[in-house]
C-alpha cells in the first residue's frame, strides 16, 4: 500500500503542501492545467529555493502579476490601501457558496473537485463556529482570496495524481507569537487554526511566526487519517516544499515521504444489490440509453444478455448492480424508461479488489487510470471516458490514446519504484 508521510516539523501551509507535492513527482503541467481551468486570472511560478541548507521547491500564486504574501504582511497592506474602509468588509472575502461554484464549474476531475470542496467545507465550518453563524453566511475573507483558491484546487489534483492509499502526519510544529487576521490580531495558532486541528498532536519550538495556517490546516485535517512517528515502509522518494519566509537556522520545509507499506490481501467484503429484468418488447435504441442512464444515476454497473422468453420469444435480461440504499431508487427508473412490469430483486456477497486512481500525462491531457493488486500481481486499465473525450476533442484514435496512456503509466510507475509485476498489457477495466 502507498504511504505518504508529512513532517510537519516547520509547520504547513498551502504553498508548502503544492512545493512537496512536486518536489515528490507530481508534473508541474498538472497544476499549470489546474489553475488554468480555475479561470480567475491566476498563475503560478515555481522555482527552487534553499532554506537552512535544504534545497526545496517554492511555489508562488500570481494574481495579477503580484505574489501571495503571508497574512499579516497581506494585512498590513490592505490596512494601508484601504484605510477608509473597515479591514474586515464582507465585500472583500468570497462566500463559501461562490467559491464551491468556480470549483464546480472548473475543468478538473471529479475527484479532485470532490476534495477542494471538501477542503472548503472544513474551513468554512471552522470559521462558521468561531462566529456562531451558518456556515454558509461565511465570507472567507483572506482564505477566500484567490491565490488560497489556487492553493486547495490544486493541492486536491496533486493529492489524485500521487494516488496514495494513506496519509499519515507528525505532530504539528504550530510557531507562536501574534497573527495579523481579517478580524484582528490573534495569537498563534489562529482560531481558525485551533478550530481546524482539535484532536491533533501539535507543539512549539518557540518561533515567533505562524508556521500552520488555516489552509494548511485544512489540507491536513481532510487529508491525515492518523498522526504518528515515522511509518515502516520501504522509502521510494521524498519531496521538500518550501515556505516562503527563510528563517535563520530553521529549515522553514514540509517534507512529503512517498513509501510502499507491508503488502496485504487489499479486498473488502461488501453487499451489493442486484436487479433484473425480462425485456421482450422494448426498442433496442431505447435499451441502449437506459444502460447509460442507469450508470450515470449511480449504478455499479449494467449489462444485459439476450435470453429466450414465453412462446418462443427472443429478448434481453437487464440487471443492474447497484448499493442497497440506491436500489429502490434505480429500480423506479427501471419502470420508468423500460416496458417491465417487474423487476426482481435480491442482496449478494462481493469481494472486490481495493483499487486507487492514478492520474497520467498524455501529449492530449490528464488520464484517470484505475489500479488494483493483490499478492504482487497489479491490474491496470486507461478510465474509458477520459480517453474517450480526449479522442473526440481532439481527433485522435481511441485505442492510441488508451496505449499512449498505458505506456505513461508504466513509465510512471519503473521511475518512481512501484510495483507493477503482472503483464505488461492494460488489465481489465474495473467497475
Amino acid at each position: 500500500m502507498r504511504i505518504a508521510y508529512l513532517d510537519c516539523f516547520s509547520g504547513i501551509s498551502g504553498d508548502m503542501f503544492l512545493g512537496a507535492l512536486l518536489d515528490a513527482g507530481v508534473p508541474a503541467a498538472l497544476l499549470h492545467r489546474t489553475v488554468a481551468a480555475l479561470k480567475i486570472g491566476a498563475r503560478l511560478e515555481i522555482s527552487r529555493v534553499n532554506r537552512s541548507g535544504i534545497a526545496a521547491t517554492k511555489v508562488d500564486v500570481l494574481v495579477d502579476g503580484e505574489k501571495e504574501l503571508p497574512r499579516e504582511l497581506y494585512w498590513q497592506r490592505h490596512d494601508q490601501d484601504h484605510a477608509h474602509q473597515h479591514a474586515h468588509s464582507d465585500a472583500h472575502g468570497r462566500s463559501l457558496t461562490e467559491i464551491k461554484r468556480i470549483i464546480a464549474t472548473a475543468a478538473i476531475s471529479p475527484q479532485a473537485r470532490a476534495l477542494a470542496i471538501s477542503i472548503f467545507e472544513a474551513l468554512g465550518r471552522a470559521e462558521a463556529k468561531i462566529h456562531n453563524v451558518e456556515i454558509e453566511t461565511i465570507h472567507f475573507h483572506e482564505l477566500g482570496a484567490l491565490d488560497s483558491m489556487v492553493d486547495i484546487v490544486c493541492a486536491a489534483a496533486g493529492v489524485e495524481a500521487l494516488a496514495v492509499d494513506e496519509w499519515v502526519s507528525s505532530p504539528l510544529n504550530v510557531g507562536g507569537g501574534t497573527v495579523q487576521c481579517a478580524h484582528g490580531t490573534f495569537p498563534v495558532p489562529a482560531p481558525a487554526t485551533v478550530e481546524l486541528l482539535a484532536g491533533a498532536p501539535v507543539y512549539s519550538s518557540g518561533l515567533s511566526v505562524e508556521l500552520v495556517t488555516p489552509t494548511g490546516a485544512a489540507i491536513a485535517k481532510t487529508m491525515v487519517k492518523r498522526f504518528a512517528a515515522f511509518p515502516r515502509m520501504s522509502i521510494l522518494r521524498a519531496g521538500y516544499g518550501a515556505g516562503t519566509r527563510d528563517l535563520p537556522g530553521h529549515a522553514n520545509v514540509l517534507r512529503l515521504t512517498l513509501g510502499e507499506g507491508e503488502q496485504k490481501a487489499r479486498t473488502r467484503q461488501e453487499t451489493i444489490s442486484v436487479l433484473e429484468a425480462n425485456l421482450d418488447d422494448l426498442n433496442p435504441q431505447v435499451f441502449g440509453y437506459v444502460l447509460d442512464h442507469l450508470l450515470t444515476q449511480g449504478a455499479l454497473e449494467v449489462f444485459g444478455m439476450p435470453v429466450q422468453m414465453k412462446k418462443n420469444r427472443p429478448g434481453m435480461l437487464l440487471t443492474v448492480l447497484c448499493r442497497p440504499e440506491d436500489s429502490s431508487r434505480l429500480s423506479q427508473i427501471m419502470f420508468r424508461e423500460t416496458t417491465t412490469l417487474g423487476v426482481r430483486h435480491r442482496e449478494e456477497g462481493r469481494e472486490a479488489l481495493a483499487r486507487r486512481w492514478v492520474t497520467v500525462e498524455t501529449r492530449w491531457g490528464s488520464v484517470r487510470m484505475k489500479v488494483a493488486g493483490i499478492n504482487g500481481a497489479t491490474s491496470y486499465a486507461p478510465e474509458y471516458e477520459d480517453c474517450r473525450r480526449i479522442a473526440a476533442e481532439h481527433r485522435v484514435p481511441l485505442k492510441t490514446v488508451m496505449q499512449e496512456a498505458t505506456q505513461q503509466y508504466l513509465t510512471r510507475t519503473q521511475s518512481m519504484g512501484e510495483d507493477t509485476e503482472g503483464s505488461s498489457e492494460p488489465g481489465p477495466t474495473l467497475p
